[in-house]
């Protein structure tokens, strides 16, 4: 078995605790494999299966880390990806990965893009981007296999993290290249409900308790600057991508999603959305509370939201109290951003004021976001991660124990 040297991973996936059968997951951990295999092997390349063989046991490595930590949903930490949502570049039909430094030439002010890329302590050397060069198809599974894997090793119930569509469209339209695969962005996301329907179709049929919608640029919708808003490119959501007026967006993000979700069931699905999780420097990540985006959450359909609220830059958590009632919270009460293990004691105290707030039986708890995004650049160490996962859940057992079910 490698080393656990956790030189990388997971971005936006998650742990959550929750009430009843199940009481934790996470999806997205710094990775247990030598540095570097994650970029030097590629899932698509001739040494597939010395890849395979080396994150298969970086899986088993991240399940053991989760089962000492005591949570009892599983995920595989996501040790097959290059980063939460461009992996799917190296597994789609006419997709590609490129270095975020080839595309550089591609924007408006490659100077000034590698300037803001330094100034976010983006790795851009590091960092590659989906391009599509013709009609997308799913002749692989885009996570189907990591499933199929971590059921071999793990009885408990499974969760697991995909990017969304409007995270997909918004990074992989790059409106300025001139010899474009798709006419619009537009006709680009018809092509990527497509294929994520059909990844769902198939992982709700492995059996997977949660699957989980990543949208985290929904908050660089409504939080960039202004002057930002129509030209300057925003790294947060994909390195190329345009957007049109905040309703807008929003609306075509709603849709989006809920062409996706429509006619599976709800209660297997979950949306995540945070303000920025590939750095720990909380000051490089947007700000601002949930207010402006519960209109547009109340209409997506899904059965939960998991959400970063420990950050003091997502605002106050009783805000949520305007959601649907049938929508559980997902109540992140650790910061995977910096590096102090909160106390057990604190983080009954949030999570009494969830529960005062939404009820028992809707409130699940989770980190901020995952510990790390990047496979070359987590922003948690495995150590960090899974003191913060264990801490968490003590909590949720002593909440149980004062609100039992």
């Amino acid at each position: 078995t490698p080393a656990c040297s956790f030189a990388s991973r997971r971005g936006r996936a998650r742990s959550f605790m929750g009430w009843g059968k199940r009481s934790g997951a996470t999806a997205c951990l710094p990775v247990c494999m030598p540095v570097g295999a994650a970029t030097t092997f590629s899932p698509r390349g001739g040494r597939q299966g010395a890849f395979q063989a080396t994150a298969d046991d970086a899986v088993r490595l991240v399940v053991e880390a989760q089962k000492r930590a005591g949570v009892d949903v599983m995920t595989d930490g996501e040790q097959r990806r290059d980063s939460y949502a461009s992996f799917v570049g190296g597994i789609l039909d006419n997709c590609q990965l490129n270095p975020l430094t080839d595309l550089l030439p591609l924007v408006e002010d490659p100077e000034d893009f590698e300037r803001e890329l330094r100034a976010l302590d983006v790795p851009a050397g590091d960092v590659r981007h989906p391009v599509a060069f013709g009609p997308l198809g799913r002749s692989k599974p885009i996570a189907v296999h990591e499933v199929e894997f971590l059921k071999t090793i793990a009885s408990q119930p499974l969760k697991v993290a995909i990017p969304g569509p409007y995270l997909l469209t918004r990074t992989m339209w790059m409106d300025c290249i001139v010899d474009r695969a798709y006419l619009s962005r537009e006709h680009l996301s018809g092509d990527i409900v497509r294929v994520l329907r059909e990844e769902i179709a198939f992982l709700l049929a492995t059996g997977v308790s949660m699957i989980q919608l990543n949208e985290p640029v929904l908050s660089e919708v409504v939080f960039s600057a202004p002057e930002t808003t129509a030209k300057k490119r925003s790294f947060m959501c994909g390195a190329l991508s345009e957007k049109n007026d905040t309703p807008s967006e929003l609306a075509f993000a709603r849709d989006l999603i809920n062409a996706v979700t429509a006619g599976f069931p709800r209660e297997r699905i979950a949306l995540h959305m945070c303000r920025g999780n590939w750095t720990p420097d909380e000051s490089a990540a947007l700000s601002g509370d949930y207010s402006v985006l519960v209109p547009t959450l109340s209409q997506i359909k899904v059965g939960t939201m998991l959400l970063e609220l420990c950050t003091p830059r997502a605002g106050e958590m009783e805000i949520l109290r305007a959601l649907p009632d049938d929508i559980r919270i997902g109540v992140s009460i650790v910061n995977q951003k910096h590096s102090r293990i909160e106390t057990v004691d604190e983080l009954v105290s949030k999570g009494e004021q969830a529960i005062q707030l939404f009820g028992r039986q809707r409130v699940l708890f989770c980190p901020d976001c995952g510990f790390a995004t990047f496979a070359d650049n987590p922003v948690s160490s495995d150590k960090i991660a899974e003191a913060k996962l264990h801490a968490m859940a003590q909590a949720v057992e002593r909440l149980r124990a004062r609100h039992p079910v």
